[in-house]
């Protein structure tokens, strides 16, 4: 069984799948700046209530961001701690990607990257790029996106979905790359991709 966590907004999601990826069960919610702290209980909530036991994980999949710092590092310390305890592997998938696969018919993704800006990630791009909310309008295609309620709400989007269903795009993408590499990520070298330092860091040393 895959546990699958993806934490980089404050819609944060939860997933279980079987080993080749078929859905078990996936929760989003919509939080505020404190979402970490749910991850735990609505975990072990939804193991119970799918009559599952962490004990039954075979690897964790986990968000990498970019997005919150808070939730990332929340996130990424939960999926590194079940990482250690069971001896399974841990794969990290990159967020925005994740959301737009939850998502087919959404043409971006985005998330909160400081008060007045957002990673934006349009469906196909390679990488996300960081947009003044001024600018978002220039560089946003028409249609629906993805982003987080709170951010929605206070960049005035228009046609928006949460990412409440990115926990299970994230398993499916960890089953696939451990159909391919059992071994998964070095779980010591594991990091978010911040994609920016936080506030009142010059740089950051590395970049993905």
């Amino acid at each position: 069984m895959i546990v699958a966590i993806e934490s980089a907004s404050s819609d944060p999601s939860l997933a279980l799948a079987e080993p080749d990826g078929a859905p078990i069960a996936v929760e989003g919610w919509s939080g505020d700046s404190r979402q970490g702290s749910e991850l735990v209980p609505r975990l072990l909530a939804m193991l119970a209530a799918c009559r599952r036991d962490l004990r039954e994980a075979s690897a964790v999949a986990i968000g990498i961001g970019p997005g919150s710092f808070t939730g990332l590092r929340v996130g990424m310390g939960l999926a590194k701690g079940i990482a250690l305890a069971r001896g399974i592997p841990i794969v990290g998938v990159p967020s925005l990607p994740a959301w737009l696969a939850a998502e087919p018919d959404a043409v971006a993704a985005l998330a909160r990257a400081g008060a007045q800006e957002a990673f934006l990630q349009r469906r196909g791009d390679a990488e996300p790029v960081i947009v003044a909310r001024e600018e978002l309008p220039g560089v946003l295609p028409p249609g629906l996106a993805v982003a987080p309620r709170e951010l929605a709400t206070s960049f005035f989007l228009a046609s928006t979905r949460p990412p409440h269903r990115a926990a299970m795009a994230i398993a499916a993408a960890a089953a696939e790359r451990l159909a391919r590499d059992p071994a998964g990520d070095d779980l010591a070298l594991l990091e978010p991709a911040y994609l920016r330092a936080p506030r009142g860091v010059a740089e950051v040393s590395r970049w993905r």
